[in-house]
């Protein structure tokens, strides 16, 4: 069963650590996984410690993922990337839980798998907590998320002009891009041998986000949004050989969304709204990459019968 309870928002002080491990201490006997309790307490105590003496508000914590492989997430504002832990030297092994600066090493050694997310506005560090408190080093960390790369201008170049895009839409789908992608990336991570599909998923995700990632209209909507309008105007110029990628992209949207109906998945299905919308705007993209004429959402509405 998908586990995707609101957020617990922290305030800035020390009540917080004891507020989020109560919380996460209640959810696990929630969600019936009691075994998994002490080291959740222990790894978010660390998470959270860390994000209010390093990160940035606001700090909120979360269990997400399946009731067979729950995940505690600490989200803030501060895209800094934590410092993984290196192994103890000789004879600080007595002391490592006393440490101050130990934080993750603690994290790491009460988890199957943890790492930390940078997303463009914040980092989410997550944990998916173990039966029971590792004697060794634990588990070793994984930072992922965006990478800063220049913008290349495309290959064989062609404008692409889409108007009257409605915002609310538009925002929902770059929430369902960013949600799915990040969910199939963790669940790879951490439990690959349990979802192998995961794995293929998170990699198409990673190779479409390269090619796309300029591609579709983002800072245009958020222009909109921000001038009250409820309709953007997007123009961008995409190579003509992403309009493969983008039929990719439409069919890897088709089959994410069997695997959420199936709940091997987070989030959520589309809407049949949502699933036109994007079908609609992202077969523009493909249409006049390829030559044809475009064809607006107004148009589409009267093709599927909305009023």
């Amino acid at each position: 069963m998908p586990l995707n309870r609101p957020a617990l928002l922290l305030g800035a002080g020390p009540r917080s650590v004891q507020d989020a491990r109560r919380w996460v201490v209640d959810t696990c006997h929630d969600i019936e996984r009691p075994e998994l309790a002490e080291c959740a307490e222990l790894g978010v105590s660390e998470l959270v410690t860390n994000a209010l003496l390093h990160g940035e508000a606001p700090i909120r914590v979360r269990v997400r993922g399946t009731r067979q492989h729950p995940r505690v997430e600490v989200r803030d504002a501060s895209r800094e990337r934590p410092v993984l832990p290196t192994p103890p030297e000789p004879g600080d092994e007595e002391d490592l839980l006393l440490t101050f600066g130990r934080g993750l090493s603690i994290v790491a050694r009460s988890s199957d798998a943890w790492g930390a997310e940078i997303e463009a506005d914040g980092k989410v560090v997550w944990f998916a907590p173990a039966a029971s408190f590792a004697g060794e080093d634990g588990v070793q960390g994984v930072i992922t998320g965006l990478d800063e790369v220049p913008t290349a201008p495309p290959a064989d170049p062609v404008t692409v002009r889409v108007d009257g895009v409605p915002v609310e839409l538009h925002q929902a789908f770059q929430r369902h891009f960013s949600e799915l992608r990040r969910e199939v990336r963790l669940l790879a991570l951490a439990h690959e041998s349990d979802y192998p599909i995961a794995k293929d998923l998170s990699d198409l995700f990673a190779e479409i986000d390269r090619e796309l990632r300029h591609g579709l209209g983002a800072d245009a909507v958020a222009r909109a949004e921000h001038d009250g309008a409820g309709t953007a105007d997007i123009e961008v110029v995409v190579s003509r050989s992403s309009a493969d990628t983008t039929e990719r992209f439409i069919e890897l949207l088709d089959m994410a969304d069997a695997f959420c109906r199936q709940q091997r998945l987070l989030s959520l299905a589309r809407s049949d709204e949502e699933r036109r919308f994007q079908q609609w705007y992202l077969g523009e993209f493909m249409r006049q990459a390829r030559g044809e004429d475009p064809l607006a959402w107004a148009q589409e509405d009267r093709h599927s019968g909305v009023c």
